[in-house]
This record gives structure tokens, C-alpha cells and sequence, in this order.
């Protein structure tokens, strides 16, 4: 089992740097901004509880800041920020518990958040790490993890806050990221696991087109669950599926409506997986969305480089800003076309 991730460099001609669309001077001086503010958050352990959030969700922020750190580029063995790839690596397989639960503590009640991100961040290494011993154990603790995600998995294919304790939207779709990203590094996902989170989404779609909270909560459609439904059905690679095209239906009319970038009490959330959605539905959405999001997070950015996301913490902004400012880098399998 090998999976070689080639990482591309960025063009030049006469010397300079010839940029991916959308990618302005000062969109890269940002990302440089965000990028050193997470690098002076992490600890001598690798984790980043040195925040509200890091210390609340360790494993999660972790894998986040990490998953941010890739999208730049950077390996466990090269780029400015290797270093912190390779410490973050090893502080979340620190965490790989006896039953295949990636998560340090209760993380506050809600360790599967950590574990699928957890799973997004150690597969997308993979295939980056040199170091034979490190790979052995993270192909261990990603397939350990595999398992405990398709065992906690709910009868009607949904998960929720801890394994086998119910389903709801957020929690679903957080694991069937992390499951793609592990197919896409070459481990074995059960067929069944995933095909029956697709069933539990179809359950949860409303009138509307969109995605509810979970299937026992009623009508209510949540625009950051069904944003993140279509990520997951690309993903599951679902592209022409009844509930992806009405998924993005429902988010682009919202989008529209809106006329600028998503705005809402989970707006970072939101913004995750909306720019994943449009990015990979083509330049006719990612054109009409990633200009206005990307001038409105360099307007927002602190002093200091951060983000203060969702009111969950600078950790999870700063991670979720940089992830989808980054996202036309196209360096990550789980994030490109």
C-alpha cells in the first residue's frame, strides 16, 4: 500500500511567481500571516491548547491547524513549516486510543469531531511521510480508526458526538471526510460504511432541497450541513446524484441571495465546506463565491494574524480561513477537482 502525493511548485517567469487564480499578493501575504500566528500556537507537544479552543478540542484543533499546514504545501520533511507538520503528527497519534478512538480526553463530550479530522489529517500525511517506522504507525492508527468509525456508525448510517451514540449531520459528514481522504491514500473502507451514509443524508434532505439537523429533528434545513452534504457526496463521488444537485441548489440560492459571502452564526463552518462544493463544481461557482470570501477574510484578519471563528477560538478560524484560502494551491487530494 502506497500512496505518493506529488507536491507542485509554484510557477515562475523571470523570477516571479505566477499565482492561481484568485490569488492576489495580499491574499498570500495573509495566508503568511495566519500560517506564523498557528506555528507560534503550537506547543512543544505539538498540540495547540494554548487557546481556549485548543485546550477544549485538542485532537480537532490539532488536526485542523495541521490540515492547514498541508494545504501550503508543507510535509513532515520539507516546506518552512515542516516542523510543525511532524509535531502535529506525532502529537495526534499519541492519541490513537486501544478501541481505534483518535481523541485526547472527552473533548468536551465530543470526540468525533477529533477522530474524523483526525483521520483527514493523518491520511492526507500519509502519503507524504518518508520515514518508514512513522508511516507503519500512522497506516495502524488510520486503519484502527477506520474501524471505529464504521462500528459507531448508527442503523440508519449517521453519527453523532461519540461512536454509536446516535447520528446527526455534522458529525456525518466530518467522518465521511475522513474516510475519503483514507481511500484516497490507499486503506480499505468498507463499501457498505459509506453507502449507508449516503442513505442516512438522503433521510435528512428537506422540501427544501437542503440537509436538517438530523433525521429525527424535524424540517428545519441547515445551510452549513447541506454545504457540507455536497462536499461528502463529491467525495463518495456522487457527483450527479439527485441530493447533490438539489444539495447545491439550495446552497448557491442561498449564496445568491446573500450576494456576498455566507454569513451566519456558524459562518467559518459554513464557509469550509461551501468553498469545497463550489470549488469542485467548477469555475461558475468558485468565480461568482471565492472573490468576495477571500477579500472579506483579509479584511477581517486580526493584528496578530488570527481568526476568531465562530466564536470557537483562533485555532479553528485561523485553520478554516487558511483551508480555504488555500484551497486553489490545489495540494491536497481531498480538496482538488
Amino acid at each position: 500500500m502506497l500512496c505518493v502525493v506529488f507536491l507542485c511548485t509554484p510557477l515562475t517567469v523571470r523570477g516571479e511567481e505566477i499565482l492561481p487564480r484568485h490569488m492576489t499578493p495580499a491574499t498570500v501575504k495573509s495566508i503568511q500571516r495566519g500560517l506564523d500566528y498557528l506555528a507560534k500556537q503550537q506547543t512543544a507537544g505539538g498540540s495547540f491548547q494554548t487557546t481556549q479552543d485548543g485546550s477544549t478540542y485538542p485532537v480537532s484543533m490539532t488536526s485542523l491547524a495541521g490540515i492547514a499546514f498541508l494545504a501550503n504545501g508543507n510535509t513532515p520533511s520539507r516546506g518552512p513549516y515542516a516542523d510543525q507538520v511532524r509535531k502535529a503528527t506525532e502529537y495526534v497519534l499519541s492519541q490513537a486510543q486501544e478501541n481505534g478512538l483518535i481523541a485526547a480526553g472527552s473533548e468536551n463530550g465530543r470526540p468525533m469531531y477529533g477522530h474524523g479530522f483526525s483521520l483527514l489529517f493523518l491520511s492526507s500525511v500519509f502519503g507524504m511521510e518518508t520515514d518508514a517506522k512513522v508511516r507503519a504507525r500512522i497506516a495502524k492508527v488510520v486503519k484502527d480508526g477506520i474501524q471505529l468509525t464504521s462500528s459507531g456508525q448508527s442503523n440508519l448510517g449517521g453519527w453523532i458526538y461519540t461512536p454509536g451514540g446516535g447520528d446527526e449531520g455534522s458529525v456525518t459528514v466530518t467522518q465521511m471526510q475522513g474516510l475519503r481522504a483514507a481511500h484516497d491514500a490507499g486503506f480499505t473502507v468498507p463499501k457498505s460504511t459509506i453507502q449507508n451514509a449516503i442513505k442516512y443524508l438522503e433521510l435528512c434532505q428537506t422540501p427544501e432541497g437542503g440537509i436538517r439537523y438530523s433525521y429525527h429533528s424535524g424540517n428545519d434545513t441547515r445551510l452549513p450541513i447541506s454545504a457540507a452534504a455536497i462536499t461528502c457526496l463529491y467525495s463518495a463521488g456522487e457527483y450527479e446524484s439527485p441530493l447533490a444537485e438539489e444539495c447545491m441548489k439550495y446552497v448557491y440560492e442561498q449564496f445568491k441571495k446573500q450576494k456576498t459571502n455566507f454569513q451566519s452564526g456558524h459562518s467559518f463552518y459554513l464557509n469550509l465546506y461551501a468553498s469545497q462544493a463550489f470549488y469542485q463544481a467548477g469555475d461558475e461557482y468558485w468565480n461568482a463565491y471565492f472573490p468576495g470570501l477571500r477579500d472579506s477574510l483579509i479584511k477581517s484578519q486580526a493584528a496578530d494574524g488570527s481568526w476568531n471563528g465562530d466564536g470557537v477560538g483562533p485555532v479553528f478560524g485561523t485553520s478554516v480561513a487558511l483551508i480555504v484560502m488555500q484551497l486553489p494551491y490545489k495540494y491536497l487530494p481531498i480538496y482538488q477537482r
